[in-house]
């Protein structure tokens, strides 16, 4: 299984913002941060917005910051969000045109497996990710302030 860069990089967003808590941050640092493109960031931005994540503050100033406290967000409500498909293979996604799935024992594996893989995303949390922000910050060449 592989999650999007959508997902990876919501997470990148999240764990940035999660990191300097105390300040808004804009799409631009975020890119330059992690030497990423501003334009795929502004779809991410949206949707973790659209997804009651992030709040963005328009105008001169403004930025997006945590909608909440990252001990309220897991890994696993964030991937539901921004991820379209988990449908990992054909029988688990709606157009199953599989001939086998009837008799196939494979499919029920493959849900069990997703069940626990999220069952496990839903208990580390954004503050988890971000136990030590001064690493990560370190990682990302930023200074904590």
């Amino acid at each position: 299984m592989r999650l999007t860069v959508l997902s990876d990089y919501s997470l990148r967003v999240l764990m940035y913002l999660a990191a300097r808590p105390d300040r808004l941050a804009t799409i631009q640092e975020i890119a330059r941060a992690y030497a990423i493109s501003e334009n795929h960031l502004m779809k991410v931005v949206h949707g973790l917005a659209k997804g009651g994540y992030i709040e963005t503050v328009r105008g001169r100033g403004g930025g997006m910051r945590l909608a909440g406290p990252a001990d309220g967000i897991t890994v696993g409500a964030v991937l539901r969000t921004v991820e379209e498909d988990f449908a990992i293979v054909e029988c688990l996604g709606n157009q199953d045109t599989c001939r086998i799935t009837k008799a196939c024992r494979l499919k029920r594996v493959l849900q069990l497996a997703l069940a626990a893989f999220m069952a496990e995303l839903d208990q580390w949390t954004l503050a988890d990710l971000v136990s030590r922000p001064k690493a990560l910050l370190d990682a990302l060449d930023i200074e904590a302030r």
